[in-house]
């Protein structure tokens, strides 16, 4: 069952197409929330977990809830809270009051009563500004609450960002904003001094970090629909188009299959726009000998990915960029064959440079330059004492992670190793989504091409932009 048809069933089987379309988001049953809410209850024991959703945004943009208060509820409300108390094993969730004038002007919204309750699963549902009184009755109980420190994090954003900014509104003189958590746990001591407010973001992203069977197969559609764009980026590339040109294929296919928009921003660039890792002004003109870096994919259900493959503008790899990018591959290779579960990262680096050196001795290097960077490539490996192969990838791009010692069944991550010469501004990357099964690994990616002589098949393909049309 493909994961369309699978969220289809799932609406028919909570409530109805639609009304859960439009109340409820319907990706996963209400179970699947059950579920990850008894791990936290779990976790805290005799204490209560508190979370705020995100708020409205001040544009005529879609709303988008924020990743822990959704990975826990599916409630996708501006403003709403919920309680998750480890005592009573019981779960209360608090929703705005219904406004009829904006439901007229945009459509319903999930508001407290039995149809939230009916399509959440969560047996309580009550109005907002019941929150204050019965959260002083818990607190006055001498609870440990619970509640995230970190800034949450939205459309297109990843931890590591939201913690930047926030700290940088904070510190900035004509600014000062704290952020919303913050001010958040201030007044949740004010209500009852001397309360014992601890770390949500622990809990939540130890159980974040091994995705459930149904998070990979959404993992999975994202990585597809970013995939199948690259594939149609590729055959449409060429010389004297611009970046933005090809990011704008990202996104007629990002809401083609009903993402909610780009993961993160594209990275499309050209030539030596490839030296920056994340550059995105998208403003450069494709050149005949340019090779081109594609890093897009879209936010799909809450979930991304992340795939990164390189292609020659002109649709033919020439003997330089063959050379360097054969060699790269080879080594990229053979770094992901090494990739095993239940075993350390340090361990796959270590059979992988065993490999990469042999790939050295063997390989016939016409240019200096190139295989004084290979062999840079393949020290930089050698001396790693790092327990990452690369970024998680979730509910971000650049996902939570959480101290482990051996990769798990689940845990999906990225691997972006870069073959540079940093004085002629020579970058090389590709980048799969990898997903750690219990006898070894998936890449979850293998269809978008990364053989140079497949690439150059494809290419000689009609594009998006040529069956269209286009100036």
């Amino acid at each position: 069952m493909t994961i369309r048809a699978m969220v289809c069933f799932q609406l028919l089987l909570f409530g109805g197409v639609a009304s859960a379309q439009t109340l409820f988001n319907g990706t996963f049953p209400p179970q699947e929330f059950a579920d990850r809410r008894a791990s936290v209850m779990d976790a805290i024991s005799d204490g209560v977990a508190i979370l705020q959703g995100a708020t409205e945004y001040p544009a005529y943009v879609r709303f988008r809830q924020s990743n822990h208060f959704f990975y826990l509820t599916g409630v996708e409300v501006p403003r709403a809270l919920v309680v998750v108390d480890g005592r009573a094993r019981r779960t209360t969730l608090y929703l705005p009051s219904r406004n009829e004038r904006a439901e007229r002007s945009e459509g319903p919204v999930l508001t407290p009563g039995g149809e939230a309750e009916r399509l959440t699963g969560i047996l309580t549902v009550r109005s907002r500004e019941a929150f204050a009184d019965d959260l002083a009755s818990v607190l006055e109980e001498g609870r440990i609450v619970f509640t995230p420190f970190r800034p949450e994090t939205l459309a297109a954003g990843t931890p590591s960002h939201a913690v930047a900014h926030a700290s940088a509104s904070e510190e900035d003189p004509w600014d000062g904003r704290r952020s919303r958590e913050k001010i958040f746990i201030e007044r949740l001591g004010s209500l009852v001094p001397g309360v014992d407010i601890r770390n949500l973001d622990p809990i939540l992203d130890r159980l974040r970090v091994i995705k459930s069977a149904r998070e990979i197969a959404v993992i999975r559609e994202a990585t597809r629909i970013s995939g199948t764009a690259i594939l149609d980026v590729m055959r449409s590339a060429k010389p004297g188009m611009y970046e933005y040109e090809l990011a704008a294929i990202g996104d007629f296919y990002f809401r083609r299959y009903n993402a909610n928009g780009p993961a993160y921003f594209a990275l499309v660039a050209t030539g030596e726009n490839a030296h920056y890792p994340h550059y995105h002004a998208s403003q450069s003109m494709l050149q005949p000998q340019d090779l081109v870096l594609y890093d897009y994919a879209p936010d799909y259900q809450y979930y991304s990915s992340d795939v990164t493959r390189m292609f020659p503008a002109d649709g033919r790899f020439d003997g330089d960029e063959r050379e360097r990018y054969t060699v790269y591959l080879r080594l990229y290779q053979a770094l992901m064959a090494a990739i095993r579960p239940h075993v350390s990262p340090q361990e796959i680096t270590r059979a992988a440079v065993v490999e990469m050196k042999e790939i050295l001795r063997s390989f016939s290097f016409t240019s200096a330059k190139t295989e004084a960077a290979a062999r840079r490539f393949v020290d930089r490996y050698n001396k790693s004492t790092s327990n990452r192969l690369g970024h998680f990838v979730g509910m971000e791009v650049h996902d939570v992670t959480a101290p482990f010692d051996v990769l798990q069944p689940g845990m999906v991550f990225t691997i972006e190793p870069a073959l540079t010469i940093p004085e002629d501004r020579v970058y090389i990357r590709l980048e799969d989504v990898i997903l750690i099964t219990q006898t070894g690994y998936e890449n979850l990616s293998a269809f978008v091409p990364v053989d140079p002589d497949e690439i150059e098949l494809l290419m000689a393909e009609d594009g998006l932009t040529d069956r269209f049309g286009g100036d």
